[in-house]
């Protein structure tokens, strides 16, 4: 019998698999997808991923694939700074960076890191029974797999989460985004530097890439999710909108082939009071999903794996209680990002303009210590 079933082939179940395969166990991992292609555009990884990366053994081959970020500006849409953190002596004093990669070549890295039949395709999963010994799961092609636990990995839309808590449904954020990558020669991009540029009918974010590309994202409030008309929203449509937003922005959009743009609307989940359900654990978006406004979501995954091989190692022999105790040290952290999250994504949307120009005022003003305060949270993790 499998030690651990993980049902879901992103970051988080890659991830999940590197850390039990370390402790000796044996894994399976199943995903939905015929073939492994994952969508998405870029992640920044912070010094605290980076470090969790490290202690499953995966932290250069992520690294090789990645570009350094060393500071952060928040502007205004004409450009002026609102808000510009440089991050080295966080990320110096950790020993580790914040690196910006595609989201495609992290899984590639992770992916390399296991042997090549840890990975089973098109295993869409139906549901699953446990009993105090084991889990059994079935598969909508008929075939069930038993594993000694059952680690879900399968994202926001969990199935494993949403047998057992139907009401975990996605929260929609009030906006929609559009995401893109593209050849950023030539552009005057800082080196080393993501910007986040906010105005009063949307935000647009740009981060350099390895390789002399860009990722991007543009956010606009919708009343409505999966609404028709963002639906059917070019790049021209695009151009139209944040046409008024300082240089680069517009030609970042001028340099984005038709064919590279991705659009969906922003989710997450409410908190959950629990990620254990006897020898079910959820991991990473199954478990805390976000919205991206903290640039996190990557990075709680592969925590989530260090987290999880640590409780191992405390409690080889109870797995219940391993997962028992992971949501007790994982839970305040992750419920922490993911309301800051949500209301640093409500205040970036802002429409009015008196509450715009009161804001600016306020992010131009922030005393430096709350500035630090949030680094070190986010960066030094648990």
């Amino acid at each position: 019998m499998t030690d651990f079933l993980i049902i879901g082939a992103g970051i988080a179940g890659l991830a999940a698999a590197q850390a039990v395969r370390q402790l000796g166990y044996t894994v399976q991992v199943l995903e939905a997808a015929p073939e492994l292609r994952e969508i998405g555009a870029g992640v920044v990884l912070g010094a605290n991923a980076m470090r969790a990366l490290d202690t499953l053994g995966l932290h250069d081959a992520v690294h090789a694939r990645g570009f350094v970020v060393e500071s952060i500006g928040l502007l205004d849409e004409h450009g002026r700074p609102l808000n510009v953190v440089d991050t080295r002596p966080f990320t110096q004093r950790l020993g580790f960076d914040n690196l910006a990669i595609h989201r495609a070549e992290l899984q590639q890295a992770l992916l390399a890191a296991l042997p090549s039949n840890i990975v089973q395709l098109s295993k869409r999963l139906a549901g699953f029974e446990q009993t105090a010994e084991h889990v059994t799961v079935r598969f909508e092609d008929g075939t069930t797999a038993t594993g000694r636990a059952l680690l879900a990995a399968d994202g926001i839309r969990s199935r494993v989460r949403l047998q057992l808590l139907p009401d975990s449904q996605p929260r929609y954020a009030g906006y929609t985004c559009w995401r893109g990558i593209m050849d950023a020669t030539g552009l005057p991009l800082v080196p080393g530097r993501t910007t986040e540029s906010w105005g009063r009918h949307g935000r647009f974010g740009v981060v350099p890439l390895a390789n002399g590309r860009a990722y991007w994202f543009a956010c606009i409030n919708s009343s409505t999710p999966r609404n028709p008309e963002f639906q059917q929203f070019t790049l021209a449509d695009l151009q139209q909108h944040f046409g008024h937003f300082h240089a680069p922005i517009p030609q970042v959009l001028a340099h984005t082939q038709p064919g590279q743009l991705l659009w969906g609307d922003i989710l997450d989940l409410r908190p959950l009071p629990r990620f254990h359900f006897g020898r079910v654990l959820l991991l990473g978006d199954a478990a805390h999903a976000t919205t991206p406004n903290m640039g996190q979501g990557a990075g709680m995954a592969v925590e989530d794996a260090a987290m999880l091989a640590r409780c191992l190692r405390d409690q080889p022999h109870d797995w219940p209680a391993a997962f028992a105790r992971f949501t007790e040290r994982r839970r305040p952290r992750t419920t922490r990002i993911v309301e800051q999250s949500w209301q640093l994504g409500k205040v970036a949307q802002l429409t009015s303009a008196p509450l715009v120009s009161l804001r600016n005022w306020v992010m131009r003003h922030l005393p430096r210590q709350l500035n630090e305060q949030q680094m070190t949270f986010l960066y030094e993790g648990e």
